[in-house]
């Protein structure tokens, strides 16, 4: 079985295809690692060892109850690597699994790492605080608790349209059909709802800017100009302007889920750095 055990004993659903240089892809909030559908097939076909996995709660993962915190899911990231031996790793996180890969770096080293990359992510710190006033207000945060409490299958319905198309866009402006929309609603409901509040909770309240700072493996962050679950110079540009070793890309005109409404460009720049 495709299984990888954590310290605690939870059993992670783990996908391994390929040969090369291992790349690890860290996926988005509570969707499981099928978002990678674009990107896993077209590294592997360009020589190298993709490996992704359900992080836990979401998808063919075990569904505990507690552990959505950065340092236990940064040791999930570490059973990984350790139980299939990886060496030499291009960490790719995307949103929350940015996160995972920061909090990773910053626990355990860089021994098994050498690349980073991080799309959209929600580094370094989202909340609203007095030190961080650009933030944003955890009123919003309460918001999205009370509505996943309330009705979650409508509450990932109504991700299609600040996920994949931005500000003011409506179901009929997205640029991806109706039925990958309504797929990557139906990823997102395939998670425990416990792990959908505390998953959120984590990415919204952790500040990570000294640990971000401290990142000294080259790192590639790409992040949509019109990003609203992340948003662009809050979280992107903060991120790379943290890090020595980084260099940053802005797609004009793109959300929060690049994987899928900009994944050709997407694979190109990730592959471009991999093999720079």
């Amino acid at each position: 079985m495709p299984y990888i055990t954590t310290e605690d004993g939870t059993n992670l659903y783990c996908t391994d295809w390929g040969s090369g240089r291992p790349v690890v892809l860290l996926g988005t909030g509570v969707m499981s690692s099928r978002v990678w559908e674009f990107q896993a097939s077209y590294l592997t076909e360009r020589g190298l060892r993709c490996v992704s996995y359900d992080r836990r709660g979401c998808g063919r993962s075990d569904w505990p109850w507690s552990g959505y915190d950065y340092d236990t899911l940064a040791g999930d990231l570490a059973a990984v690597l350790d139980g299939l031996d990886l060496r030499e790793v291009a960490l790719v996180g995307c949103g929350v699994g940015a996160g995972e890969a920061v909090r990773h770096l910053s626990r355990y080293g860089a021994d098994r790492i050498d690349r980073l990359v991080l799309i959209s992510p929600t580094t370094p710190f989202m909340m609203r605080t007095d030190d961080n006033p650009d933030g944003i207000d955890v009123a919003l945060l309460d918001a999205m608790a009370a509505t996943i409490d309330a009705d979650r299958p409508r509450w990932a319905a109504g991700l299609a349209a600040p996920f994949f198309g931005g500000p003011g866009a409506g179901p009929e402006d997205l640029p991806v059909s109706p039925e990958l929309a309504r797929w990557m609603a139906d990823l997102a409901l395939d998670s425990s709802p416990r792990a959908t509040q505390e998953i959120y909770r984590t990415l919204f309240t952790t500040d990570q800017r000294a640990e971000t700072a401290e990142v000294t493996v080259p790192t590639l962050v790409i992040h949509g100009e019109a990003d609203l679950a992340a948003p662009v110079e809050l979280c992107g540009a903060r991120t790379a302007g943290l890090m020595a070793n980084s260099s940053f890309i802005r797609y004009e005109g793109a959300a929060h889920g690049l994987f899928a409404t900009h994944a050709d460009r997407l694979n190109k720049d990730i592959l471009s750095f991999l093999s720079g």
